[in-house]
């Protein structure tokens, strides 16, 4: 007989401490437990939540945000590492599966920075270390870009888990790689983006992309979000004195959940902080797939296929000599995982 989980799920919309990752961290554990003391199962943080996006590339000139970009390098965290070990051993104590957005910094390359989405089991172990695949128009100035290594669905205690970053979630063949691995709950999480053009509403973009995933899919959707704080305005307007006007605007984040038929579970966030929770029966994702089933009967594999690449990108590729000196392994989270720039 098949059995498929039910679990409360809990989602953040936040700011975190801008360019503070240990600051940043002990907020994302703080607000773990307090998701946990709810009963949640699954708790997501926004895209780069540890610790903050890099605005200046969307309301400056690249040369005004250079020094911005030093900030954040410094700013980024190592995975494996400390940051990222502090809150897998709080997933292990509150028994909460976790995704959380970071600014990974290369062990090998000080300037090279990558949006990366991690996953973290209830038992405190780190299943996966997505690097976004594209950085997005402006976001190019700042991020390197990723490779399919860890474009995964892992099997947690809450079902098949998947995670794409903002937007990743446009990415048709991305999610379709994920649904093709059995994807059952998705979490995308983002940025508020205050400074997109005029007649482009962010909530309602970033509603419309979950909402396709979750009804093209039959699957559930965890949105989170990040927010604006007075302490990112009025650190970014020393320098850019437009940044009040320009980050200000309303209407710019959405948190929440989508069903496997495309309707939102509960009230979302829309722009304020916060914690919501849902409850997740994945038995919902059954019936619907009787009508539409995408990776399954309501497909031609022998006209469509998708190929992904998951070989670990890297700068080079370095044979080893016999009378070179050995030195300590760098440490990894797992060898089918782990890629080096």
């Amino acid at each position: 007989m098949l059995e498929l989980p039910v679990f409360k799920a809990a989602t953040v919309q936040a700011a975190p401490v801008f360019l503070d990752p240990q600051a940043t961290v002990d907020k994302v554990v703080r607000l773990m437990g307090e998701a946990a003391e709810q009963g949640a199962r699954l708790v997501a943080f926004p895209e780069v939540f540890v610790a903050g996006y890099p605005y200046w590339n969307w309301i400056g000139s690249p040369i005004q945000g250079s020094a911005w970009f030093e900030k954040l390098a410094r700013a980024a965290i190592e995975i494996p590492g400390p940051e990222i070990a502090k809150i897998a051993a709080a997933a292990a104590r509150h028994r909460i599966n976790v995704v959380v957005g970071v600014n990974e910094r290369s062990r090998t390359g000080i300037g090279t920075i990558y949006n990366t989405v991690v996953t973290i089991s209830d038992e405190g172990r780190i299943l996966g270390r997505h690097r976004k695949l594209v950085p997005t128009w402006a976001e190019k100035l700042t991020w390197t870009p990723g490779d399919a290594s860890a474009l995964r669905v892992h099997s947690t205690s809450i079902g098949p888990l998947g995670a794409l970053a903002c937007g990743e979630n446009t990415n048709t063949l991305a999610r379709f790689a994920l649904l093709a691995q059995g994807e059952l709950v998705h979490v995308a999480n983002y940025i508020a983006l205050p400074v997109a053009p005029p007649d482009y509403d962010m909530a309602d973009a970033i509603k419309v992309r979950s909402a396709a995933h979750s009804f093209e899919g039959k699957l559930f959707t965890v949105v989170s979000c990040s927010t604006i704080s007075e302490e990112m305005i009025a650190a970014l307007e020393v320098d850019f004195p437009q940044a009040r006007e320009q980050l200000s605007r309303r209407h710019s984040a959405f948190s929440g959940f989508i069903g496997p038929d495309g309707r939102t579970l509960g009230e979302p966030l829309i722009d304020e902080e916060g914690i919501i929770y849902a409850e997740i029966d994945l038995t919902r994702c059954i019936q619907p797939r009787q009508m539409h089933d995408i990776t399954g009967h309501y497909n031609r594999f022998d006209i469509f296929e998708l190929r992904v690449n998951r070989r670990a990108l890297q700068a080079a590729h370095l044979g080893e000599c016999a009378d070179v000196l050995e030195l300590d392994p760098q440490p990894t989270i797992d060898a089918a995982q782990e890629s080096q720039p």
